[in-house]
């Protein structure tokens, strides 16, 4: 019998069809595929759709998946690949992140055509961010900066800064490395400075938790550090009912046999920052994140935006 064509739903920016064909080319190693055996398909998303308003205030995260996730319960797809720090903070019933792809570098990417880094900055100056982590870190670090929304993918950013729109914004260095635009990086932002929004660098692979065909396709590209970090990162964003509103923030990683985890709320100013820590085995790292998650809600009440 001959297998039907697997088919990989994904949005049509430049980095999500990157994404998409790391994922296919991954299956096609894993199980002996050839490039007629899946089948990209592009899906265009709300949020792709009305780029001239912040995600606050348009529906948040969720518009960059709805439609992708609608073919899935259709069968019009098998599986769907996504930046996971896009994703909301819970998955629809009925739906599973069936694999995660090795994780990119997680860290902020400072862009400038003027300063070498966000303490170079002069004062007053103008930053591009469609990220209320990023700009509530900012503000934090330099309140005399000014942010300005710059929304759109990775080209158009790029090309607003060049118009002079903004003397810097922020990307994710993760998705400037797989574009081959590592060069653009005037510099890297520690991780003790900025910290990552959650589950950055790291690709999502979704599908139905009933299709048992297609999460087995799925088992061996499975990387599992990736996913126990990201999981540890999710748990944290699922506890605070986290959202595009909300200025979060989580990274974990395995050193030493052991999960270390920071994650911190904020502000919308950057005023107040809501911080707490975490390490222990890998098995527990979900429930780390959610207690990490829960301590930082108590800690920060009425004054974390949700």
């Amino acid at each position: 019998m001959q297998m039907p064509k697997l088919k990989i739903g994904t949005r049509g920016s430049p980095l999500a069809l990157y994404q998409a064909n790391e994922t296919k080319s991954r299956l096609m190693a894993a199980h002996g595929l050839s490039d007629d055996d899946i089948e990209i398909v592009v899906i265009t998303t709300t949020g792709d759709r009305v780029r001239d308003r912040p995600l606050a205030e348009i529906g948040g995260k969720g518009l960059f998946t709805k439609e992708i996730e609608e073919a899935l319960f259709e069968g019009s797809i098998h599986l769907a690949v996504h930046s996971m720090k896009d994703m909301p903070a819970r998955l629809p019933d009925g739906l599973v992140m069936a694999a995660l792809l090795p994780r990119e570098d997680p860290r902020d990417a400072f862009l400038s055509p003027v300063a070498k880094s966000i303490d170079d900055l002069a004062k007053g100056a103008v930053v591009g961010s469609s990220s209320v982590r990023r700009a509530a870190q900012l503000k934090r670090l330099r309140p005399d900066i000014e942010v300005i929304q710059f929304r759109g993918n990775v080209e158009t950013r790029l090309k607003k800064l060049e118009d002079g729109v903004a003397q810097a914004t922020f990307l994710a260095s993760a998705g400037l490395n797989r574009l081959g635009l590592k060069d653009r990086i005037t510099s890297l932002v520690p991780i003790d400075v900025m910290l990552p929004a959650v589950a950055q660098g790291c690709i999502g692979i979704e599908t139905r938790a009933d299709d048992e065909a297609t999460r087995a396709l799925l088992a061996p590209i499975n990387h599992e550090a990736s996913a126990i970090a990201v999981n540890c990162e999710r748990a944290f964003l699922a506890a605070l009912d986290g959202s595009c509103r909300t200025p979060l923030a989580g990274h974990a990683l395995i050193e030493n046999g052991q999960v270390k985890f920071r994650g911190h709320a904020l502000t919308l100013d950057g005023a107040f920052c809501f911080e707490t820590t975490r390490a222990g085995s890998p098995a527990d790292a979900e429930r780390m994140g959610r207690e990490a998650g829960e301590q930082v809600k108590a800690d920060g009440g009425g004054l974390i935006a949700f």
